[in-house]
């Protein structure tokens, strides 16, 4: 071999070397300040679900509260209140640190709207804790653009990883969410790295996440394969409507309701109205985070329409301006769409479960790489080998338009119907 080839291979070994060395100790950083966010958020939830269910008449007070948050944002908050299409943005184009104000005020919005019996996920808080509080040493540490689309992929993948257990999953969710269709890799160690840091980080503060058991996985065959193709369908279409009805309420509060505080105000007197004009005893499930619903729904055959009660209330909460996130819901919707649908195919109850559990997400943030590793996290490598495939065809049937505004079509989904304009964005 020529002495000058062998000198680049060492110099190019060399670089990476000396580049992660740098991102490894600023990646653990990032891991620790999401972990640390992420445990403050469940604990935070956890308290807030145990003081709701104890007094039931809090529920009444949604609409104020919902209120109070719309305050908040708008005296000191609007430089943030897009949340995480605000990031997302960032990362494509940025521009200015993100206020690290975003940490405190998305953490209390959440632990308000769960507290008064909104109903609303954590991703979304996770993800703006992670991402804010890692853009924050991006001044110290003398970041560039480059490097700082890296750095907030990084927070991006912390948030995600150490709040729901999955570092895996939240690693590639960092990369895979700002593009549908493409994967930029400039960020694959920082991310890894951050979110796993993110998750030991969480356990360290002693919390534990849920455990979802598939009880029963057949091994695949043509027939089950198919089946699996039929769930992902419709699993995908539910992921699709689910994002197209919480934009279309946003969209129709905003031309109606012109006092951005009075949104949330509306919307918490409806979900109050639904609970206690049905009854309590007949909507608690579907208000909060749902998790012991979303456990049932792996054991046990639950009603079929839980899945459409759960989307109705959390696109009203959540369209209407209450903070949170849409994941944890779409969690719920999808393992008990996936309970039902064990009712017309032939596969086991609690693997339709957790096919529907990540399939639905998949489609709706078109995610389906991060969703699938995710389930081979959570359910093991066979259920996974189902769940991957419901994902992937939820991903393809769920169009180009999911919970994110700010995410971007890279390259669509279906080449007959690709035109000379998509293209990857500049990372």
């Amino acid at each position: 071999m020529p002495k000058n080839k062998l000198f680049n291979r060492d110099s190019e070994q060399l670089s990476v070397l000396i580049e992660l060395a740098r991102w490894i100790p600023i990646s653990a950083l990032v891991g620790i300040l999401a972990g640390s966010a992420s445990a403050l958020l469940l604990m935070s939830l956890d308290y807030a679900t145990r003081v709701r269910e104890a007094h039931r008449w809090m529920i009444l007070l949604l609409g104020p509260v919902g209120g109070v948050v719309g305050l908040l944002y708008k005296h000191f908050g609007a430089s943030v209140e897009a949340g995480n299409n605000l990031i997302l943005d960032q990362v494509h184009d940025p521009t200015q640190t993100i206020p690290v104000r975003m940490t405190p005020l998305i953490l209390l919005g959440t632990f308000l709207t769960h507290l008064f019996g909104g109903s609303a996920g954590r991703e979304g808080t996770a993800i703006q804790t992670g991402a804010s509080l890692a853009d924050q040493l991006a001044r110290p540490f003398r970041m560039g653009p480059r490097n700082r689309r890296i750095l907030l992929m990084a927070g991006i993948s912390a948030g995600f990883g150490s709040v729901f257990g999955t570092p895996m999953a939240g690693a590639v969710f960092g990369i895979e969410v700002l593009a549908i269709g493409t994967l930029n890799y400039d960020a694959i160690a920082p991310c890894f790295l951050a979110s796993f840091v993110g998750d030991m980080v969480t356990h360290a503060w002693g919390v534990h996440h849920t455990l979802y058991v598939v009880s029963d996985t057949p091994p695949m065959t043509v027939q089950r394969l198919l089946l699996a193709i039929v769930a992902g369908v419709a699993f995908g279409l539910c992921g699709m409507a689910f994002g197209r009805c919480t934009h279309w309420i946003q969209r129709t509060v905003r031309r109606h309701i012109a006092n951005a505080p009075l949104r949330p105000v509306i919307g918490g007197m409806v979900v109050t109205a639904a609970v206690f004009g049905i009854g309590y005893s007949h909507t608690k499930d579907f208000l909060g985070l749902g998790v012991p619903t979303i456990v049932a729904s792996f054991h046990c055959k639950l009603p079929a329409y839980y899945f459409a009660a759960k989307f109705l209330f959390t696109t009203v909460t959540l369209g209407t301006g209450f903070k949170g996130g849409e994941v944890t819901p779409l969690f719920y919707i999808g393992s008990t769409l996936g309970n039902a649908l064990s009712n017309v195919l032939a596969l086991p109850p609690s693997l339709l479960a957790g096919m529907g559990f990540v399939a639905v997400f998949a489609g709706a943030a078109n995610t389906p790489i991060a969703s699938t590793l995710m389930a081979v996290e959570l359910f093991g490598a066979e259920a996974g080998a189902y769940a991957g495939i419901a994902c992937v065809i939820s991903y393809l049937f769920s169009g180009h338009h999911g919970i994110y505004h700010a995410q971007r079509v890279g390259r669509r989904k279906h080449p007959a119907r690709a035109t000379d304009e998509d293209h990857t964005p500049t990372m």
